[in-house]
């Protein structure tokens, strides 16, 4: 009679190190705590390609869906592979760092947005920028509302600081995170509040 291993006795396969090292692995996502709230982090080889807000249960599934149908179906849960990640998310929100490192995979960007978001990018911490200086970097001057959706459809925020864009008249337009996240956001960048 073959007896079957107790599953205490033989650990779990560390399945995302084995699909990386077999080249399967083409998105890896974890999870992070912050001060914000539940993060979802994705990285292709490329670099970060995604950071979302899980503000429900099913979101942190849509996210996973809309990776797997624009980039590619080998999505998987390997936190060692984003652990850069979480501890340079994790010193920002500590006030420790004041900017990113991590390589960025523009793949979910085109067109006016991307240049939009790669202007973004630039806005150093600590200083705030408007739509319409954001469209006019952009190489769209006239093009405020569509820099508004760009920087509403953006993957990356916090990372690209799309936070650090105000209406021209000085309010704080908007913010897929939501205003208080901007707004905490900016009080940590202006030294007004830590986070972590």
């Amino acid at each position: 009679m073959t007896t079957l291993p107790k599953p205490a006795d033989s650990p779990l396969p560390d399945i995302a190190a084995a699909a990386g090292e077999a080249g399967l692995l083409d998105v890896a996502y974890a999870t992070l705590d912050s001060p914000l709230g539940p993060l979802l982090l994705a990285a292709t080889p490329r670099g970060l390609v995604r950071l979302a807000y899980l503000d429900g249960g099913e979101q942190k599934e849509a996210v996973l869906d809309q990776l797997a149908a624009r980039l590619s179906p080998r999505v998987l849960a390997a936190p060692r592979k984003l652990d850069d990640h979480r501890r340079e998310l994790d010193e920002y929100f500590a006030g420790t760092r004041r900017s990113f490192e991590l390589p960025l995979d523009w793949r979910l960007i085109r067109g006016f947005g991307k240049r939009v978001l790669e202007a973004t990018a630039r806005i150093p911490f600590g200083s705030v920028s408007t739509y319409k200086q954001i469209a006019t970097q952009a190489g769209s001057p006239r093009g405020s509302r569509a820099a508004g959706n760009a920087l509403g459809a953006n993957p990356i925020p916090i990372i690209v600081p799309c936070h650090r864009v105000l209406h021209t008249t000085g309010g704080l337009g908007g913010y897929t995170g939501g205003l208080e996240r901007k707004q905490m956001l900016l009080a940590l960048e202006s030294g007004q509040q830590r986070l972590a």
